[in-house]
């Protein structure tokens, strides 16, 4: 009797992983390809986390591009499925008149990410920028767009009343300033922390909080693989949701910790910290649905840098239709 039980036991056992094995094999894999990694988007990592995407069918395989122009070409070459970006990429390629040209289908964060970090913990007030230079990030980004739009916003003329030095590399620019280059530099979380905590910066104001909602953030994806996977847009879209609902509903404790296995080696308590700011600035998306006016406000930034030759149709370069059905 004894073996029969033992028996029984180890069948159940072996079915139970077999059920488990056949589990993960129905799983579709979908590449992503984010412009960095970046507490900023904190609600997509909490969706991966907690296996938002998973119980969707969905395993993600997830490359950082190092910069929206390096995710667009992934995205085009067929590299990457989806591309986690400003949305200021699929203007661009629009504008180049180019066949299968991807389109955004979820927005993730709805306001500039990164702080303007100083070397002196200053009274600052943003005359303090005129005469000095500021690291600003690639020149045609959205995060140097965003700071320009902002000084411009608050009388200081980048490139006249201040230098805007968008020579260096984005993930560099952080070591350029610690190492002693420029007077001032905008950089994302937990990479702004770290600098305050080595000593080595103050942080002293929110760009996002100053220039108002662009639709900062988005995910995008080639049209031809929208239509042939509109399965997989779906899947995403309603997990995408799901994380955002999960960040808005939950303290930044809570976000810190379901989000630390991403961030291996950043304190927990910086992690805290960091997703309080984005709290605070109102920084996420409630929903993944993007706005028309979100997208002028875009592209206003954009033609008042230089970098638009002329406006888009928010429908030639957004489908909001799984947006809008998950967010109902």
């Amino acid at each position: 009797m004894k073996r029969i039980i033992m028996g029984m036991t180890a069948l159940v056992l072996l079915l139970s992983t077999l059920a488990g094995c056949g589990k993960k094999e129905d799983l579709t894999t979908v590449s992503v390809n984010e412009v960095t990694h970046s507490v900023f988007y904190a609600p997509f990592y909490a969706a991966l986390e907690l296996g938002f995407f998973e119980e969707e069918g969905l395993q993600l395989e997830l490359t950082n591009g190092g910069g929206a122009d390096k995710v667009m070409t992934a995205v085009l070459a067929g590299q990457s499925d989806i591309g986690l970006a400003g949305p200021e990429a699929c203007i661009y390629v629009h504008l180049e008149g180019r066949e299968d040209a991807p389109k955004i289908f979820a927005q993730l964060t709805k306001r500039d990410g990164s702080f303007l970090v100083g070397r002196t913990d200053e009274e600052f007030s943003w005359e303090n920028l005129k005469g000095t230079t500021i690291l600003g990030g690639r020149k045609g980004g959205v995060p140097e767009m965003t700071l320009e739009y902002v000084m411009r916003q608050n009388g200081v003329i980048p490139h006249e009343d201040a230098v805007v030095d968008t020579s260096i590399q984005f993930n560099m620019m952080a070591g350029a300033f610690t190492g002693g280059t420029g007077d001032y530099v905008a950089l994302f979380e937990p990479t702004a922390t770290q600098v305050v905590q080595e000593g080595k910066g103050y942080i002293l104001a929110s760009i996002g909080q100053e220039s108002g909602e662009i639709p900062y953030t988005a995910f995008f994806a080639n049209e031809s693989y929208m239509e042939e996977h509109p399965e997989i847009i779906e899947s995403m879209t309603r997990a995408i949701a799901r994380g955002q609902e999960w960040v808005l509903t939950h303290t930044a404790a809570e976000i810190a910790e379901a989000i630390e296995p991403q961030f291996p080696d950043t304190d927990l308590d910086v992690l805290e910290t960091v997703c309080q700011r984005h709290l605070d600035i109102d920084a996420w998306n409630a929903t993944p649905v993007m706005e028309p006016e979100s997208l002028d406000r875009l592209m206003d930034v954009m033609e008042q840098a230089g970098e638009l030759s002329e406006r888009v149709a928010f429908e030639d370069v957004v489908d909001n239709s799984w947006a809008e059905s998950v967010a109902e």
